[in-house]
């Protein structure tokens, strides 16, 4: 490997629905502008190969459904603990392998339900992490795509919302984690929940905090 340049390996199949090749591909040509070499892997097999993961600087991951075994699993959270980003964006990052409850942890996330009546909705940023180099400059935005009803982590930096309005069933309306940044163990974790497929990344805001959120996990 180049020692000047970091690596970046994409991770990508499960569900064709959310379209893994080609929203992945959106931002390769970004990873490669800014220095890194950038790995292509359609099998989750690559996760026992400790010794590529530990000269990974970033993995993005873009995998929905699907399922991984223990040992997948291990190596990944362990190349996470010891410094190797991880990001990735929608049903790809947080409804990805729904019986593996370690990976649950990893994430800090898991996808439910989509709520009723998807269309468009407002994306509010977190005026506590105002800061925070994903959103910095950055306004509220609107958007015309199903947000995701997430259950998550109390270890989670919630940079940005989406809100769920009360219904018949819900007693109020709920503010619900749609971009999230945390630490495990030296590893840094960045998830968004939108992204369902290339038209969200269209919107400047969303391309704007993916592309930052890449980076930001990186190594």
């Amino acid at each position: 490997m180049n020692s000047g340049h970091r690596q970046a390996m994409v991770v990508r199949g499960g569900w064709d629905g959310h379209r893994p090749v080609e929203t992945t591909d959106l931002f390769i040509p970004f990873l490669e502008q800014n220095g890194f070499r950038v790995l292509i892997e359609d099998s989750l097999e690559v996760y026992e190969e400790e010794e590529l993961l530990a000269e990974t600087d970033l993995i993005v991951q873009c995998w929905t459904r699907g399922d991984i075994i223990p040992l997948e699993s291990a190596g990944l959270i362990a190349a996470v603990r010891a410094g190797t980003g991880l990001a990735g964006w929608h049903g790809g990052i947080v409804d990805a392998f729904r019986e593996n409850l370690d990976y649950q942890l990893l994430t800090g996330g898991q996808f439910v339900v989509s709520p009723p009546n998807p269309g468009r909705h407002r994306v509010l940023l977190s005026a506590d992490h105002a800061d925070h180099p994903v959103i910095a400059g950055l306004g509220d935005f609107e958007i015309d795509a199903e947000p995701y009803w997430t259950l998550s982590d109390p270890l989670n930096d919630v940079l940005a919302t989406v809100t769920v309005d009360a219904d018949e069933t819900r007693s109020r309306p709920a503010a619900i984690p749609a971009v999230w940044t945390r630490t495990w163990g030296k590893g840094r974790v960045f998830v968004s929940t939108i992204g369902h497929g290339p038209d969200d990344f269209r919107i400047p805001e969303v391309r704007t905090l993916t592309e930052r959120g890449l980076l930001w996990a990186s190594r």
